[in-house]
């Protein structure tokens, strides 16, 4: 952590290059699990500047990317219905489902509505009691905390029109899918830290001994993540696999027993498909029984959709690392921004929306 003291200094990043380029003796390929980590390596050059000793590959760490098309298409069918007032975060709207997205519905007149905050959902239906204001509940460990706090918050008001469409995910299980893949040629991770403020270290250590590899616990600034790979390409030379906390300033080992109260009171652990990748056992997490009353899945009976992902877009395989994104025969040409075939095109924490926006355009 000797670095962490000059945050911003370009000098320092030099220098941290430089130490790690001293400790390799090859070639390393680490994964980094959180797409703003994918965001923040392609925007300051990291993949570049220490493209001798390292290669990233970029790992299902974006909850938009991963929320699997039935769940999508199970979201355009409530948001359609004329009863219901639908509240998602803003970087789901652009999200393609089979054959259109939540914007296309608030096109059509759907009463599709952003939100800053679950919280503020729950005030919607508040505001509209003849109405059913549903909130589009994703993302990693991250967000559950404040998605399970909403459901609470509408108990204690007696809002019996607000309901959850739940697709929470889980990163450990996820690491598991990579290193159990026949194809992984992951040989260390860069955990997420803001995932490890919430639910602590205690569930990699047993990754660690499973798959003989290293995991270390790292931020987002460009020298969080050198300070990551510095620990990781450590531990690799010295064949030590260990799991390491380079980000302590914000994670401690118990992480947050609060927020992971409030998780185990509202939801249980479930079986989830991930978009692109397919059913990962024990990876996600559901309303639990108790809490059953605000599954809008359930309320609005869209349990029987299930979609087929379009044979042209590869995001599957650029989400579990298997290729980069400019390796995609459609990237760049009819997967763009503007005509995504799949979510990690338009999300902010995409991969391949990482390459398009800062031109990592020919593959390597």
């Amino acid at each position: 952590m000797k670095y962490l003291d000059e945050f911003a200094d370009p000098v320092v990043a030099r220098r941290m290059i430089d130490d790690i380029g001293a400790l390799a003796t090859q070639r390393w390929t680490l994964m980094e699990v959180c797409g703003g980590q994918t965001h923040s390596i392609i925007r300051n050059g990291l993949d570049t500047l220490l493209g001798d000793t390292v290669e990233f590959i970029h790992g299902p760490g974006c909850p938009v990317c991963v929320t699997p098309l039935e769940m999508i298409d199970r979201s355009l069918e409530i948001a359609a219905r004329p009863e219901v007032i639908f509240c998602s975060f803003g970087d789901m709207l652009r999200v393609p489902g089979t054959d259109r997205d939540l914007f296309a519905v608030k096109a059509g007149g759907g009463d599709v509505r952003v939100v800053y905050s679950p919280l503020d959902a729950v005030n919607v239906a508040s505001d509209n009691p003849d109405q059913q204001v549903v909130f589009f509940g994703v993302g990693f460990e991250t967000t559950a905390p404040a998605n399970a706090m909403a459901v609470v918050t509408a108990r204690q008001r007696g809002l019996t029109n607000f309901s959850m469409l739940v697709s929470h995910v889980r990163v450990p299980p996820a690491i598991c899918a990579v290193m159990d893949s026949p194809a992984s040629r992951v040989q260390g991770f860069l955990a997420a830290g803001h995932v490890c403020t919430v639910m602590g270290t205690a569930e990699y250590g047993p990754l660690v001994d499973r798959y003989q590899v290293p995991i270390v616990v790292t931020g987002f600034e460009p020298l969080d993540l050198l300070e990551g790979v510095r620990q990781a390409v450590a531990l690799l030379e010295a064949g030590t696999p260990a799991l390491r906390n380079a980000y302590p300033r914000a994670v401690a080992p118990a992480g947050n027993p609060v927020a992971q109260q409030v998780l185990a009171d509202v939801f249980e652990v479930c079986d989830r498909q991930w978009r692109g990748i397919g059913l990962i056992p024990a990876s996600g997490w559901q309303l639990s029984p108790a809490w059953a009353e605000f599954d809008a899945s359930s309320r609005f009976a869209v349990d029987d959709i299930h979609t087929a992902e379009p044979e042209a877009c590869h995001s599957g395989e650029v989400l579990q690392g298997l290729i980069k994104p400019n390796q995609c025969p459609s990237f760049g040409t009819v997967c763009t921004p503007r005509t995504p075939l799949g979510a990690t095109m338009v999300s902010a924490e995409g991969a391949c929306a990482a390459y398009y926006e800062f031109r990592r355009l020919d593959p390597r």
